[in-house]
């Protein structure tokens, strides 16, 4: 007899229900991928990137939605297609640790933490959700860092492999045409975002000998230091887009 096929993993509807934050990011950027292409097919030009890019000359204007939207703009459909992949292989497992709103959180700060390092260090416009996702893997790694006593030697392999894909990432994006200073700013603003609201686990034992995690952070702690993050966020903008303004 042949031996029993191994059991199927979650299906994509599924994963969709238990990381619906991550899905709803993934789907918003593919529908605003779309509505570039739209605006290019009927204008000749890629208009929404026009108005929605990191440029810097605009940012120094006044124009502060352009700290935002490049995180959900792409420059083509193989940029699009890593980031994206990107964030369905990294983002459930942030989200599962998280929760759906300091996911969010993470995402969307460190993706304006990365718009801001690269407005202040380089001249270039740029788009991407690199810095985002940068900051999902900054966030991760130093989740398990601060709980490696936690998860032991599974912890231990799992944030060495983040380590290296973020050292040969980061390698990479001195290539021409590479933003690296978001994926910088977005890597920092994801370890200082768990550090300061990422959760902290204890390990409770159930009779049964299972082992149940328990964050050790109240909700109402959680709310306020989000919103401190994001008010840090907030200064940061100014300050930058008012020293770019300066020159």
């Amino acid at each position: 007899m042949p031996p029993a096929p191994p059991p199927a993993g979650p299906s994509l509807l599924e994963r969709a229900r238990r990381f619906p934050a991550t899905f709803a990011l993934i789907g918003a950027t593919v529908l605003v991928f779309a509505g570039q292409w739209l605006g290019q097919t009927l204008t000749g030009a890629d208009v929404v990137l026009y108005y929605g890019a990191k440029i810097n000359e605009a940012l120094a204007a006044g124009e502060a939605w352009r700290l935002v939207t490049p995180v959900f703009l792409h420059a083509g459909l193989l940029h699009i297609g890593v980031n994206m992949y990107s964030l369905y292989a990294l983002g459930p497992a942030v989200e599962r640790f998280f929760g759906h709103r300091r996911f969010l959180a993470v995402y969307l700060l460190a993706g304006v933490s990365g718009v801001l390092l690269s407005l202040v260090m380089s001249p270039s416009p740029s788009v991407g959700a690199s810095g985002a996702i940068f900051g999902l893997l900054g966030s991760l790694a130093a989740f398990l860092y601060l709980h490696r006593a936690t998860f032991g030697q599974f912890g231990a392999v799992q944030l060495r492999q983040l380590v290296f894909v973020a050292l040969i990432n980061l390698g990479m994006g001195l290539s021409p045409g590479i933003d690296n200073w978001g994926h910088v700013g977005g890597l920092a603003a994801g370890v200082a975002l768990a550090w300061f609201v990422g959760p902290r686990f204890s390990t409770q034992v159930l009779p049964d000998g299972r082992a149940l995690l328990l964050d050790q952070r109240p909700g109402r702690q959680i709310a306020i230091r989000l919103a401190l993050a994001a008010a840090a966020v907030l200064i940061l903008s100014i300050v930058a887009m008012v020293n770019v303004r300066r020159g």
